[in-house]
């Protein structure tokens, strides 16, 4: 079983009524000539397919704006750049202010790994507007994501399946079976996408973005990164430190933490952030209709969750919502302050006996649409993590591992203990404990960590600070809640961010926003 509490799935409205953009993809053997000097030809985007989630085109720019999508060559081997290709979707929305004040492109990276980027960005648009005034903005479906040679593993019914086990084991025939199903799902992979796994690390990716930026035309890279999108821009600033323009990285990812460690951070995240679900529940003047107090509402969801592991209860039919599945749709749920009335709500129903928001939380999170198909988000995540992280963790280990794991969180510690052994079974080798940031010669890079992030914990911005070396990275602290800062709409985040972007005024180090 997959940890998806590392995914920065955006938000629960692109997830259920918004969707990507797709561009055709192609492969073959590299041509003479060098793929920096590629043409991309720009076209109107069509409908997404299954592997971006499936929907309609985006919604028109304002003042009569197009979407445009293009497909980029890459080399399916970097080792090997002058032989086979991939073809790697790209999205655009062009400047709309004054040409003679575009600054240049903007790349965006929303996390996962295993997101559409051409699913998110025009999701989410109208946050970035002030920054489409100078620039492109661009997106793109990495390597082994969406219609770039998307990762593929088992069919719509074989993954309801996987999803509804039991991820939390607790006895020996229950930890066989999930250490079975999870050979079944990898081997799955091999089987399907075989060509593609060994090269869908970040450092991979890392490099297509500076194609990307030599085809877009650009001197230097200008990037948003968010989530795992940090991890990916810090590689990249330490492969082409000389290479990096304006860069943000939002919902930091902590680039010291080998997969254990990050797992553990990851649990006391989600604690913290269901610790303040609870509290700002109870502390309202209205009645909180979980629980009277905010211990009384953990006590609840935890009586709830051993309900659901022998008996569960009617979700979207013909499924149950199972304890796996109502952990995750409440993880889902916590990525934002937005979505707490929806946790509210899904609990009031599940605590009568009705699944069905919990449940539709979760298959967000999982990538399944209402109408039972899913995007590849999960294989691509699973993918591009079990070939970035070396360390391969047994069932025996994490049994032994499961105390501290709960010492950290009593509701979350088992799922992601058990979200570790996902890469045991993994056909490609992992590549490292954990990614290398270091760049110094780089221009600065705004760091941006928030206090009440579960997914990627505050400290973890401190950390790749220090790891991108004296003089580049630069830390801003918003004191908020959910994941990331940028998207909470906080005004000071927002000026400051936008200020280093579009008229490249570094802030001071350690400035607050609250």
């Amino acid at each position: 079983m997959p940890n998806p509490f590392r995914i920065r799935v955006a938000a629960l409205t692109a997830a259920l009524a918004l969707s990507c953009l797709p561009t055709g993809c192609s492969g073959g053997a590299a041509k003479d000539g060098d793929l920096a000097a590629q043409k991309l030809d720009w076209k109107a985007c069509p409908a997404p397919d299954e592997a971006e989630g499936g929907g309609d085109t985006p919604s028109p720019l304002p003042g009569d704006g197009a979407w445009q999508c293009a497909t980029m060559k890459a080399p399916l081997d970097w080792s090997k750049p002058k032989e086979a290709t991939i073809g790697l979707a790209l999205i655009r929305a062009k400047a709309s202010g004054d040409a003679s004040k575009r600054i240049g492109s903007l790349i965006f990276n929303f996390g996962g790994p295993g997101g559409s980027g051409i699913t998110t960005l025009p999701a989410f648009a109208e946050d970035y507007a002030a920054l489409r005034t100078r620039y492109d903005l661009v997106s793109f479906d990495p390597r082994g994501v969406g219609r770039s040679d998307p990762v593929e593993c088992e069919n719509d019914e074989q993954l309801d399946n996987y999803f509804q086990q039991d991820a939390t084991p607790e006895t020996s025939a229950e930890r066989t079976q999930l250490i079975n199903r999870t050979k079944q799902f990898n081997a799955a992979c091999e089987k399907n996408s075989k060509s593609i796994l060994p090269h869908v690390r970040t450092t991979d990716a890392a490099r297509d973005m500076d194609l990307m930026r030599q085809v877009l035309g650009d001197r230097q890279l200008h990037y948003f990164g968010i989530s795992y999108g940090t991890e990916l821009g810090g590689v990249y600033a330490h492969l082409f430190p000389k290479n990096v323009g304006r860069a943000v990285l939002d919902g930091v990812i902590d680039p010291t933490q080998n997969p254990e460690q990050s797992s553990l951070g990851q649990a006391k995240g989600f604690q913290l952030a269901l610790d303040n679900f609870a509290e700002d529940c109870t502390s309202k003047k209205t009645e909180c209709p979980i629980g009277a107090t905010p211990q009384d509402v953990k006590d609840r969801i935890a009586k709830l969750l051993t309900d659901l592991d022998t008996k569960p209860i009617p979700g979207i039919l013909p499924r149950q919502l199972t304890q796996t599945a109502a952990t995750n749709g409440i993880a889902q749920s916590l990525y934002s302050k937005d979505f707490w009335e929806y946790l509210t709500e899904g609990l009031e129903e599940a605590y009568d006996g009705d699944g069905k928001i919990l449940m539709l939380l979760s298959d967000s999170m999982n990538g399944r649409s209402q109408n039972g198909e899913y995007s590849n988000i999960m294989a691509a995540n699973i993918a591009i993590n079990c070939a970035d992280e070396k360390p391969r963790y047994s069932a025996d280990y994490v049994q032994q591992k499961l105390p501290e794991f709960r010492a950290a969180s009593p509701l979350f510690g088992d799922y992601l203990a058990w979200g570790m052994v996902s890469c045991t079974s993994w056909a490609v080798p992992g590549a490292a404990d954990h990614p290398d940031v270091s760049a110094p010669g780089s221009a600065p890079i705004l760091v941006v960590g928030n206090t009440g992030d579960p997914a990627t914990p505050y400290e973890g911005a401190k950390k790749m600070v220090e790891s991108l070396g004296k003089g580049v990275g630069v830390e801003l602290t918003y004191q908020g809640q959910g994941h990331g800062a940028y998207d909470s709409k906080n005004r000071c985040v927002q000026s400051t961010v936008n200020g280093y972007l579009l008229d490249g005024k570094v802030p001071k180090a350690g400035t607050v926003c609250s």
